[in-house]
């Protein structure tokens, strides 16, 4: 399977993740207008990914910014990856980044752990 790699801009997000490693990344900011036609390849990506069962892997989230389309995607991400623990016994861990002193940040992380049954590892860096 071809990883997918997209480069990150003013707008969008940097997109790295990686099918032989299992370390799915995320970082930078997100506030496209066209949030849909953004994350539809990684829609389509992770749909592929997951399809093979019992995989484990990571998904680290570094985001520093996201609006309110960009949070919806992103709860369509975390979805898929409970969905694919609870039925193809598959095992995800998130490392959720948030600089220091950045509680909008830590917070957003929180009701997405709170949202769906995923491990949630919160890490702050300077």
């Amino acid at each position: 399977m071809d990883n997918l790699f997209i480069k990150g801009s003013t707008y969008i997000p940097t997109v790295d993740f990686n099918a032989q490693t299992n370390i799915l990344e995320m970082s930078g900011e997100s506030y496209h207008e066209y949030t849909i036609e953004f994350f539809q390849p990684i829609f389509e990506w992770l749909s592929t990914y997951l399809s093979q069962p019992g995989r484990s892997f990571v998904f680290n989230f570094k985001m520093t910014y996201f609006n309110t389309s960009s949070s919806r995607r992103f709860l369509e991400i975390f979805d898929m990856l409970e969905n694919y623990v609870k039925n193809k016994g598959g095992k995800a861990e998130v490392n959720w980044y948030y600089k220091e002193g950045d509680l909008d940040m830590l917070e957003s992380g929180e009701e997405y752990a709170d949202d769906v049954d995923l491990k949630f590892n919160f890490i702050s860096y300077p």
